[in-house]
């Protein structure tokens, strides 16, 4: 199988869509990198803590950081598993692997959430630590920071860690997926095609936009679509929606309607119905499925 490299996956909409929604459905960041170690700290996401931001301006701070992920990310790595790791400032990193089959593709990091109260005592220790002690502007700044926080309890922190597994697993059957559909020589102008679909699945798709986008007749490249995928583009186009559509219900803040017309579909009984051919169950039953793998969603936001 022609696997997907980091840089191919990172660059899915898929992926921003499982950032975005573990972002909004839990209050924590999450960026997803390469597998391995880190050459040096890496900030996670669009939601980073500022107080992570703060310490790592730090020399001291930027290289104890820099440590405390590269154990989380070596942890995941090695074990195969999500992994925990307590850094020097108090606050818990998570790394969670994302494989296909044997193979280490990427790496979910989250985290930098205190597991208790934090406190002036700490919030002194951690300025010390980092040179920091003596520069007010730094300490105001980052002591506002430092007690807003994310506090989690360890039943919050478990349904974090569940649903980042969740994330993974279908992020490795995607990306397993991709790599199957594009084959081990698949031509130019269905790759350009697939392309030009997935940047575009919420807008209307036409036969005629596609096949003026990749430059072929109508004829040749329904043809060599068919024998590529497998699939009419018609039937490509759907299955995407659908798979936009399932990432987006992973995020219980939003409406089985909403998921439907941001993936693209035209009406929720067209939605209905292409969920229930390809998926094989409605979207209220899978949703359901995934309440099930996961605790109560107030562990998520509480």
């Amino acid at each position: 199988m022609n696997l997907l490299s980091f840089s191919e996956l990172a660059k899915l909409p898929v992926i921003k869509f499982y950032e975005e929604s573990f972002r909004k459905a839990t209050g924590v960041p999450l960026k997803i990198v390469p597998p391995g170690a880190a050459a040096q700290r890496l900030e996670v996401g669009l939601g980073e803590n500022a107080f992570c931001h703060f310490v790592a301006g730090t020399p001291a701070g930027c290289e104890a950081c820099h440590e405390a992920q590269s154990r989380a990310l070596e942890g995941a790595a090695n074990r195969r598993a999500p992994y925990q790791m307590n850094c020097f400032a108090g606050l818990t990193d998570v790394a969670v692997p994302i494989m296909v089959g044997e193979t280490h593709l990427a790496t979910m990091l989250s985290g930098q959430v205190l597991r208790r109260e934090a406190t002036e005592r700490d919030f002194a220790m951690i300025a010390r630590m980092v040179g920091k002690e003596t520069d007010e502007k730094w300490r105001r700044e980052a002591r506002q920071a430092y007690f807003v926080t994310p506090v989690v309890t360890a039943d919050r922190l478990q349904a974090i860690v569940q649903m980042l597994g969740l994330f993974a697993d279908y992020v490795g059957e995607y990306a397993t997926h991709q790599a199957i559909a594009r084959g081990p020589a698949e031509p130019a102008a269905v790759t350009k095609a697939k392309d030009y679909i997935e940047a575009r699945l919420a807008e209307p798709i036409s036969l005629e936009q596609v096949v003026q986008h990749v430059g072929v007749s109508r004829f040749y490249f329904c043809k060599l679509f068919k024998k590529a995928t497998g699939m009419t583009l018609t039937e490509h186009v759907a299955r995407m929606r659908l798979e936009k559509a399932k990432t987006l219900l992973v995020n219980p803040s939003v409406r089985i309607s909403e998921a439907a017309y941001a993936a693209g579909f035209g009406s929720i009984p067209q939605f209905n119905s292409v969920f229930r051919r390809y998926a094989g169950v409605s979207p209220t039953e899978y949703r359901e499925s995934l309440k099930r793998e996961l605790p109560s969603s107030a562990n998520l936001t509480g």
